[in-house]
């Protein structure tokens, strides 16, 4: 829970007795290899802390193909953001890539709190800004970075993941083959 609580507060400072208010509402669990967080098509119902491994979010296209996403490492929070939100369907799934630890909690039992707690709401709205935030950069970076540079951009996000993850997953994060990531990595090596 320590590990939660310093996430949170690095986001936007909680009070300790509203840190007291959320905290037992946060329950251990397990997410095993390949296992399913949230499947596309499902509507959300809780979030999680990643407190250890490797989740990626992905969507997979009609004939099959798979697109990652994002990759959520340790600190990290995980569900279907948007999904949590509207009450819709996800558009994307979340898949444990190694085994995870994770503490999850309901969206609308730690939302009820808001009125009682304006700086739970004020961590919800910073989190929200911190979020849009990273998808934008994102969606330039596909635009606007060739494909080295992409590859360099995510050695630099994620310094250690490489080394947890098939080479498969960086492609498909990347918009690239993994082919085209075997040169890439020759290239750079060089």
């Amino acid at each position: 829970m320590e590990s939660l609580k310093t996430y949170l507060n690095a986001i936007s400072p909680l009070h300790e007795h509203t840190w007291q208010a959320i905290q037992s509402h946060f329950s251990y669990s397990v997410l095993s290899k390949r296992s399913y967080y949230i499947q596309e098509g499902q509507v959300a119902k809780e979030f999680a802390f990643l407190q250890k491994g490797v989740v990626r979010a992905f969507h997979r296209t009609r004939d099959g193909s798979e697109y990652n996403k994002r990759f959520f490492t340790f600190p990290s929070i995980i569900g279907s953001y948007a999904s949590l939100i509207t009450g819709t369907p996800s558009l994307f799934t979340q898949q444990a890539l190694t085994d995870c630890q994770i503490l999850k909690a309901d969206y609308i039992t730690i939302s009820s709190l808001y009125p009682l707690y304006p700086d739970l709401e004020r961590l919800a709205r910073k989190f929200a800004e911190n979020y849009f935030v990273e998808n934008e950069k994102k969606e330039v970076e596909i635009v606007v970075l060739n494909a080295d540079q992409r590859y360099l951009q995510f050695q630099k996000n994620y310094p250690d993941l490489e080394q947890q993850i098939s080479q498969y997953h960086i492609a498909s994060f990347l918009g690239i083959t993994p082919t085209q990531l075997s040169r890439i990595r020759r290239k750079l090596l060089l």
